[in-house]
């Protein structure tokens, strides 16, 4: 793809090059070879659902990326990448799957062409993309390499937004915006869950306006009474009943990158109990967005919500948001900082999260979430615009 017609301009890949280059002199990496998809695009624009095979990015300290993966799938590395095809090389498919064969021999043989054979390689262990065997394999292949684990290398360079990117963003928030409230709009008894999360795909995916949907990382989650007191339902096609609580876990996508939004339903009259939380949860919100400001910490975000709970009397651990943008499937965190007591990430103007301070409670869920980007002075700035609070329907 010429650059002229890649997603982000000239300059802004260079300054992920530059930075990711950074980064590996500092790990001590000649070579970097990337498998994670998100990573694979934020560096060379690559977007296919391919992932299921091997596939990478081979990065150096001079010169293009080089995007590796299987012959079929290269082609789409020349309709997506912004590099010479020179640099993008696929694999006959007789190594796909192969008991006799592995892909990593031939991702060995270009590194051994490249020159890197005796070099330190730095790989991401710690990665939905990256087996066992296709470690044990490269490893094999190229006796004389070090091979080191730089996981997430990557994901951390991504953690503070370019312009460019931030402006993806808000057109993702703006898909999340109407696929929230078409959730809320068509919840009613009797309908079937699978028929409002089918409504809810075509909103996404139609989008709004000129800006297309993009298919979401994690699909929706949408559960239901007992099934909302845990975090990761997804639907089935049981009807929607007089009360019940149901959450809905969404995001827009717009060109892989996201903006995840949550709101919960009720339908009938919900429980004092329940009222008394959405109050806690509120103030908690307002009180965390107040300390999502640049110089604090993520901690602090996390505790000052925390500690209006507690006010409350209401106690909740574990994390209550982590960085969000660009993603593929299965999950659309970017896997590095997180919303939590014990992590003390600094924040700065341009990094985006997922505020997610849900409550899972014994007989019902309570989602309430936001989108953030940490700005130059103030507090956060929400990216979504639809009412926080919970939405009640007779």
């Amino acid at each position: 793809m010429p650059l002229e017609s890649a997603p982000f301009s000239a300059d802004e890949y260079t300054r992920r090059i530059v930075k990711t280059r950074q980064a590996m002199e500092s790990a001590g990496v000649e070579v970097l070879f990337v498998t994670d998809p998100s990573n694979q695009a934020w560096l060379t624009g690559y977007d296919g659902w391919s992932f299921y095979v091997h596939q990478g990015v081979i990065l150096t300290m001079e010169g293009d990326p080089h995007w590796w993966g299987r012959y079929m799938d290269s082609l789409g590395a020349l309709r997506t990448c912004w590099m010479e095809a020179a640099t993008i090389h696929g694999y006959a498919d007789n190594y796909v799957q192969s008991t006799v064969r592995h892909p990593m021999q031939d991702l060995a043989r270009i590194v051994r062409d490249l020159g890197f054979e005796k070099a330190r390689i730095g790989v991401e262990m710690e990665n939905y993309y990256y087996s066992a065997k296709a470690h044990a394999v490269l490893t094999a292949e190229l006796p004389d390499a070090r091979i080191v684990d730089v996981t997430a290398l990557v994901n951390w360079q991504r953690l503070v937004k370019s312009d460019e990117e931030i402006a993806f963003i808000r057109k993702a928030a703006k898909i999340s915006d109407k696929i929230v409230r078409t959730a809320i709009d068509r919840a009613e008894p009797g309908l079937r869950k699978n028929e409002l999360v089918a409504e809810i795909f075509h909103a996404g995916i139609s989008g709004v306006g000129d800006i297309w949907g993009d298919y979401p990382a994690i699909v929706p989650l949408t559960p239901s009474g007992l099934d909302a007191t845990a975090a990761h339902l997804t639907w089935n096609g049981d009807p929607m009943r007089k009360g019940e609580a149901t959450f809905f876990e969404l995001s827009g996508c717009y060109r892989r990158y996201h903006a995840p939004l949550c709101r919960t339903v009720y339908l009938g009259t919900p429980p004092a109990e329940m009222r008394e939380a959405e109050k806690a949860q509120i103030e908690g919100i307002e009180a965390g967005l107040d300390a999502a400001r640049a110089g604090n910490r993520t901690c602090d975000i996390a505790n000052a919500f925390v500690n209006v709970l507690k006010t409350y009397g209401i106690q909740r651990e574990g994390r209550c948001g982590y960085a969000i943008g660009l993603s593929y499937p299965p999950d659309w965190g970017e896997r590095t900082a997180s919303i939590r007591a014990e992590d003390e990430t600094l924040l700065e103007p341009g990094m985006t999260f997922h505020f997610m301070p849900a409550l899972w409670m014994k007989s019902w869920g309570l989602e309430t979430t936001e989108p953030i980007l940490i700005t130059e002075s103030g507090p956060a700035e929400p990216f979504c615009t639809v009412e926080r609070r919970l939405f009640v329907k007779d």
